[in-house]
Order: structure tokens, then C-alpha cells, then sequence
């Protein structure tokens, strides 16, 4: 797979784009090769093919990390289609660029300026400086942390289905984890592994940790110190922390009575689900209670965290915590009458703050249009607006969560959600440069004159 990226790439290179655009159809075209390795009759258990749309999107929500499906992952598709997933699951958790950087480093090429500019827009960092270490240490920890995850999996699912079936097992979902995809062998998620702590904390531990990016497992092997620190990873491991608690307990008390999800477990299995559910909507896709059956308040506060998501580095979608961060801290500062946006003796430049606008605007805008159409189109009896606006909000999150829509959607609402998940895997500022025309540089130093506008 490794070999195909750079195959694409370079042929994509050819067409003289910039990075957002080589990283959009790069992505789009793994998709299209995915989808039409599934839709051979060898990936199916009935030797039939699936069909081109549902190939497609089952090729999308595997490369783009998201985990919604249209068939169970476990009965449908043969061992085969099954590794077709996982090596998906695993080029589009690391990124094109890294799967092809790595391919290359084992070859011997030396990797160019316009593949740095290209890692650099993938991984989103600030400078080129140092990317190829980066890209590196991104491959050797990624190996490192999912192995070990295989490894704690394995002592619960080796008993349970056996030596082979168990590693398989282990290896597959410790991969789906890490990488936030939510795809399952079990055809039923973690529902019956609900009450078991060792699998349950390192499905946990692996989706929080591929959640916060590399750019933060980087700093704290360096720094070692909280007050040490860059304010980035000071505010990734806050964010996800306060994100964390307030899940848990929010999940924990509206949900300990709830005959259909918490109520019918021990007061152990209560905690597990409870801190398993506050974990899951940062774009990890599994769940080990009836997803359709929360109540409203949580499925709302499920929905948050979608949008919200991970960190920025990491293989989770959604807005980021940071983009969310820096919004919060924006508004405190205006309230409070500051000309600045400080926080920890540290002032965030305005440019920032326009990108955490503009990343945030345009999700809006798609997360609306995108559930305005689907209200349309999978309109139904037994539809309501809640299932869309959770549906729209898992594919563009690439959480993988769903109040059981995913199954019952017409060929155009799978193509829509298909959309949906490649925006969200992408980037929503990453496609508006990738679709918008060159961007304009100013020549000279003049500035137009100011003019205030009424707001609030």
C-alpha cells in the first residue's frame, strides 16, 4: 500500500498543485482504489460483490477513520476484505504522506521539498523544520503503541476465541483504536467486553493517546514537565482532560437508571461503560452500550464532542480541542476587555484566531448543509431529525457512531455521508485552499482604511 501512495503521488505531483490539493485527490484516489478492491468478489463471504456505493463507502469510512458502516464488518467481508480494512484503516490513521515517506526512507530516496510542504500540510504543523524526524518518530511510536495495546487485548481475546483468531483480534483492534476508526471484528462493537477492565482501559488508552497527537507524545518525551511545556500540549491535555471528566460524569448520573444502557449493569461495569462512552465521540467509533438508546441530553453531548473531536497531529477528526481552545480563550479575552488573547504568560497571534474561526465557520456550514439534504432524502416514519444530525455529525467527526441510520440510507444519502467523512478526514480549511483559486499576495505595504461595523 505503502508503494501505491508514492505510485499516486507521483502521478498527482505531475500536475504541478499545491499541498492541500495533492492531499485531497491523494486521499480521494486511496479511496477509490479501496472501494474498487472491495467490491471484488473475494472480499465478500458470499463471493458476491457488495456493490460499487457501498464499496465506496466503506473504502471512505475506513480511510478516513470514521467507522460507520452499511454491512457488519464481522459477517460480511472475508479475510480478505477484512485486511483490505485494516491496511486502510491503518494508511489513513498515519496519513498518505507518512505510509509514503516511510516506503521511500526504506528505499533509499531522499524526500523533497514539495513532499515536505505536502507532510507539513498533512500533519499540520507550523514549520518544515525537522519533518522527516518527525514522520519517523510518527512511524516507530505509532508500531510501538499499537503492538502493546495487541499485546493487553490479547490477554482477554486469545481465551475467548483462540490462539489465531485471538492475535488477529487483537492486532485488528488495537490498529481501529489507535487510529480512532471504530471498526470491529466482533459484529458488535465493545458491547460484550462492557464489564471487562483490561479491555475496556486499553481500547481507552489507545484511542486517548492516538487522539492527542504526535506533536504532544514529541514534547512530553522531552520536556517531562507540565510547566515545561509548549502551550500547545498544556492545552491539548487540558481540554481533553476537562472533555473527559465532564463526559464521564454527565454519561455517569443521567444514564445509571437507564434500563437500556447504564441501569442493567454492576456499579463497576457503570464506571467502565460511563468513561468508555465519554472516550468513544472524540472520533473513536466504538461503543460497549446501545448507542440509540442514551437519552436525548447525552446524545446532544455526544454530538458536541464530535464536533469537537481530537488534536491537531493525531489520527482523530473533528474541529480539534486546540480550534475550540482558542476560541474559548478568545472570548474570555473580549470579555474581559483585553486587546490581547493571553493564557499562560503566552499571547496567541490574531492570524491564529482567524484560522480557528474559518476551520470552525466552514464545519458549521457543512455540518448544515449536509443534515438540511439528508432531512430530505432519508426522510421516513421511523427517521427523525436527531438520527440525521447525529449521522451528519459522526461522518464529518469520523466518529463512526450511529443511532442506526447508517443500514437504512438510499444510495444518495450513503454518497452524501461518503462526502461527508472525506471533508472531515481532510481537513475543512484544507479543502477550501485545495478548491479555492491561488491565494493573493500583497505587494507593497498599503492597508485599506478602517470602518466599524455593529456587532452583538
Amino acid at each position: 500500500m505503502g508503494m501505491i501512495a508514492i505510485s499516486v503521488l507521483n502521478r498527482i505531483d505531475k500536475l504541478k498543485l499545491n499541498p492541500a490539493q495533492v492531499l485531497v485527490l491523494g486521499f480521494a484516489a486511496l479511496i477509490l482504489i479501496g472501494a474498487t478492491l472491495l467490491n471484488l468478489p473475494i472480499s465478500s463471504v458470499n463471493g458476491e460483490s457488495i456493490g460499487f456505493v457501498d464499496a465506496l463507502f466503506t473504502s471512505a469510512s475506513a480511510v478516513c477513520v470514521t467507522g460507520l458502516v452499511v454491512v457488519n464488518t464481522a459477517q460480511h467481508w472475508s479475510i480478505f476484505g477484512k485486511v483490505i480494512i485494516l491496511i486502510l484503516i491503518q494508511v489513513g490513521g498515519l496519513g498518505l504522506m507518512t505510509m509514503a515517506t516511510l516506503v521511500a526512507l526504506v528505499l533509499g530516496r531522499k524526500i523533497t521539498l514539495k513532499e515536505r510542504l505536502i507532510i507539513q500540510e498533512e500533519l499540520n504543523s507550523t514549520t518544515l523544520s525537522g519533518l522527516v524526524k518527525l514522520t519517523k518518530y510518527v512511524i516507530i511510536s505509532t508500531a510501538a503503541i499499537e503492538g502493546i495495546g495487541a499485546i493487553f487485548l490479547a490477554i482477554r481475546f486469545i481465551p475467548k476465541y483462540g490462539v489465531i483468531k485471538g492475535i488477529w483480534f487483537s492486532i485488528f483492534h488495537a490498529i481501529s483504536a489507535f487510529c480512532n476508526a471504530g471498526f470491529d471484528l466482533t459484529g458488535e462493537s465493545m458491547v460484550p467486553f462492557v464489564e471487562d477492565v483490561v479491555v475496556n482501559l486499553t481500547i481507552i488508552a489507545l484511542v486517548i493517546i492516538g487522539g492527542l497527537g504526535y506533536f504532544v507524545y514529541l514534547d512530553i518525551s522531552r520536556k517531562k514537565s507540565f510547566r515545561k511545556f509548549s502551550l500547545h500540549t498544556k492545552l491539548v491535555l487540558i481540554i481533553s482532560g476537562i472533555l473527559l471528566l465532564i463526559g464521564f460524569l454527565f454519561i455517569f448520573i443521567l444514564e445509571y437508571n437507564n434500563p437500556e444502557t447504564l441501569g442493567k449493569l454492576s456499579f463497576k461495569g457503570k464506571i467502565l461503560a460511563a468513561a468508555f462512552q465519554s472516550m468513544t465521540p472524540r472520533t473513536a467509533g466504538f461503543n460497549s452500550i446501545d448507542t440509540g438508546a442514551v437519552t436525548d441530553s447525552v446524545a446532544f453531548l455526544t454530538m458536541i464532542y464530535m464536533l469537537i473531536g481530537g488534536s491537531p497531529g493525531s489520527t482523530a477528526g473533528g474541529v480539534k480541542t486546540t480550534t475550540i481552545g482558542v476560541l474559548v480563550i478568545a472570548i474570555i479575552s473580549v470579555i474581559r476587555g483585553n486587546e490581547d488573547v493571553e493564557i499562560y504568560r503566552r499571547r496567541i497571534p490574531h492570524e491564529l484566531i482567524y484560522r480557528a474561526l474559518a476551520v470552525t465557520g466552514i464545519a458549521v456550514a457543512i455540518i448544515t448543509g449536509v443534515t438540511v439534504i439528508l432531512s430530505i432524502t432519508e426522510s421516513g416514519p421511523d427517521v427523525t431529525f436527531l438520527d440525521v444530525l447525529f449521522e451528519t455529525l459522526s461522518a464529518f467527526g469520523t466518529v463512526g457512531l450511529s443511532r442506526g441510520l447508517t443500514p437504512k440510507l438510499s444510495i444518495l444519502g450513503r454518497l452524501i455521508i461518503t462526502f461527508t467523512m472525506f471533508v472531515g478526514r481532510v481537513g475543512p480549511l484544507t479543502m477550501a485552499f485545495a478548491f479555492a483559486k491561488k491565494r493573493r499576495e500583497k505587494k507593497g505595504t498599503y492597508r485599506y482604511p478602517k470602518e466599524k461595523i455593529l456587532v452583538g
